[in-house]
């Protein structure tokens, strides 16, 4: 077996009159995250992880913010997506760790959710995803609420030589 591992990072601005969507899950919030899809940082974050194992590029390669197809896209479709990718390269995922970065408000409610729309996303078992939430410690963009962020690990198999 090969193994590899990939490392993701996302970040996103805070915002009035969006919604706030982490792993796939609205969360009560006065603000949303802003980007071209629903801005999911802890969703980007993963995709980029799995991506980067497999070395088949980034997030923004394979959903352009310059592509209309993707503007408010729910993220967990990406992940989907990204997953398909895996599997034609040869390889499955072994686990997911991810933490997001966000001073409020608390994830803790959510994290159960999260994990099994993420897992259903990748075709693993939610013992397999692994997701914290921490805060800044009110310290730079995240400790004043301007934003959020996320970063993700993961490792990826493969069988086969050319994995």
């Amino acid at each position: 077996m090969i193994f590899r591992s990939g490392i993701g990072y996302d970040v996103h601005q805070l915002v009035s009159g969006r919604s706030l969507i982490l792993g796939g899950v609205r969360i009560e919030s006065e603000k949303g995250l802003s980007g071209h899809s629903d801005a999911d940082v802890l969703t980007h974050a993963i995709a980029d992880a799995l991506l980067g194992a497999a070395a088949l590029g980034d997030i923004g390669f394979h959903f352009p913010d310059t592509d209309p197809a993707w503007k408010d896209v729910n993220s967990l479709k990406l992940l989907t997506r990204v997953s398909e990718l895996l599997a034609d390269a040869g390889f499955s995922i072994a686990n997911v760790d991810a933490t997001v970065v966000l001073e409020l408000p608390r994830l803790r409610p959510y994290i159960e959710e999260m994990r099994t729309k993420l897992a259903q996303c990748l075709h693993v078992n939610p013992s397999d995803i692994s997701v914290k939430a921490t805060t800044s410690e009110k310290m730079g963009f995240v400790g004043t609420g301007e934003g959020a962020a996320a970063l993700a690990t993961c490792s990826i198999y493969s069988t086969e030589a050319n994995g």
